[in-house]
């Protein structure tokens, strides 16, 4: 049996030429649009959060933006709303029209808005929040609202620039600029979904680069999506992923772990389970496998620099060796351990009036994601940035965390430094037990782990200290919280 694409006769990519971030208006022939992945005879897909659910199938002849989308036109536009549904749909509608859109992730500090907005050279804001744009000096100021109002459909205009704020850094974000074409690259390449269109769902925020892979799949599949909600309880959102029949959902390996140690999961029955953003241990690929044994579970590469480079979906931590050199579209290679990534996919500059080249010479990107071969697989072990002093030794605290990981009553740790007198610096971990461990073995459990880490670590990377914790933080972009002590 033939199954249509779900694709629309625009999916084909454009030619480089056409591509513009500038004002420059180009034929709609030219260019695709989030809009046109939009066809009314794909029927029955919604976009839903805990409060609202909107008919992706009738959005072409609705806004979110009061009829002011004219107004949007060649602007460069800061995203800035409080809730993900708001945000999506306002992307839909601007992409396409305007020159270019900043998303701004909820948890954004205040104090960087000025500097952002002077360095992408936003000159209007979409918010729910008008009455805080007043005193900025943004020329203008468009409110998002619900319900949707009735509107003639809009018609794609230029290629507008998607940017994106990086995460993990400490003061002002880094504003990365990508086009349609390269945040949607692999998703292409992957041809239509086969079989009933799924239900998309993630624990990202669709305004970080991971959760915006999984709204993009949901456009360009023929698909709904189910958002998150930072302020539902885990039980409850799992409960309304059942409601909606979702069938694929990614998170980071820390919301996952945090899936597990609730019980919810037992609830729930995905048949594509990914995981991002962080180190995919074995231990979680495992426990992943095991709550859902009729589940695809594989974890995926991507930054928001480079952009998406593979997936691995044989079940192990880590890459095979021969993913490096030039694999379907993404030439990758390792220099002083660190990943280095060249693609159609990657972001095309960091924006801003001081911004550093965000590739060498030659047009990689370089990661900083630190990779060790062993046999004939790669393993990461650890962010260059992410490294703890021991001693005036180099310690990757991810490393010391996939061998605690590994005991079978740990469900998650934390490894960080500490100051000691006597060595200047010494490892400490934090440690979440699988629910049901017997309180009593927590000395036996503690010695394991122990001799664990001593056959398989230097002795520097041993932690000194153990500590038995309820939870561990994790961060808005759903990674572990680091900070030394």
């Amino acid at each position: 049996m033939s199954i249509r694409s779900p694709f629309p006769r625009t999916q084909r990519s454009p030619p480089r030429s056409a591509i513009s971030c500038g004002p420059t208006k180009m034929s709609p022939r030219e260019i695709f649009a989030l809009r046109d992945h939009l066809g009314a005879e794909l029927k029955g897909r919604t976009l839903s959060d805990a409060h609202d659910v909107v008919s992706l199938t009738d959005i072409l002849s609705q806004t979110v933006l009061g009829g002011r989308l004219r107004e949007l036109s060649g602007r460069a536009v800061l995203l800035k709303l409080s809730d993900q549904l708001r945000s999506g749909l306002a992307m839909i509608e601007l992409d396409g029209v305007a020159r270019r859109m900043l998303l701004c992730p909820p948890d954004l500090n205040p104090a960087y808005l000025d500097a952002l907005i002077a360095d992408a050279g936003i000159d209007a804001v979409v918010t729910d929040e008008p009455d805080r744009w007043a005193e900025t000096g943004v020329p203008l100021v468009v409110t998002a609202q619900l319900p949707l109002q009735a509107t003639a459909p809009a018609q794609t205009e230029r290629a507008t620039e998607w940017l994106m704020l990086t995460s993990g850094t400490s003061g002002v974000p880094k504003i990365a600029g990508h086009t349609l074409e390269a945040l949607t690259g692999a998703i292409v390449a992957e041809g239509p979904a086969r079989g009933p269109a799924p239900v998309w769902a993630t624990f990202y925020d669709i305004r970080r680069y991971g959760g915006l892979q999984i709204f993009l799949r949901a456009i360009l599949s023929g698909g709904s999506m189910v958002l998150s909600d930072p302020h539902e309880a885990l039980a409850d959102h799992v409960a309304r992923l059942n409601a909606r029949a979702v069938s694929h959902i990614s998170g980071t390996p820390s919301h996952w772990r945090k899936l597990l140690m609730s019980g919810s999961a037992a609830q729930f029955a995905p048949a594509y389970v990914r995981l991002s953003g962080e180190i995919a241990d074995q231990a979680v690929l495992d426990g992943l496998k095991a709550a859902f044994p009729n589940s695809s579970v594989g974890h995926a590469y991507a930054s928001t620099e480079a952009g998406v480079g593979f997936a691995v979906n044989d079940g192990l931590e880590g890459f095979p060796a021969d993913y490096l050199g030039n694999r379907n579209g993404v030439e990758m290679k390792v220099v002083d351990g660190s990943l280095r990534i060249r693609s159609t996919r990657t972001a095309h500059a960091y924006i801003g009036r001081d911004a550093a080249a965000l590739t060498d010479d030659d047009g990689f990107v370089d990661s900083g994601d630190i990779v060790e071969l062993r046999g004939d697989r790669y393993y990461f072990v650890g962010r260059r940035g992410g490294i703890i002093n021991i001693g005036g030794l180099k310690v990757h605290p991810e490393e010391i965390e996939a061998v605690i990981n590994r005991h079978s009553d740990v469900r998650m740790s934390r490894a960080k430094s500490r100051k000691s007198p006597i060595t200047g610096g010494i490892v400490v971990a934090d440690v979440i037990l699988a629910d049901g461990t017997d309180q009593a073995r927590a000395k036996e459990i503690r010695d394991q782990i122990l001799d664990q880490c001593r056959a398989q670590l230097a002795s520097h990377k041993v932690p000194a200290v153990i500590r038995f914790v309820e939870t561990l933080d994790v961060t808005p972009a759903g990674k572990l919280a680091r900070t030394d002590a």
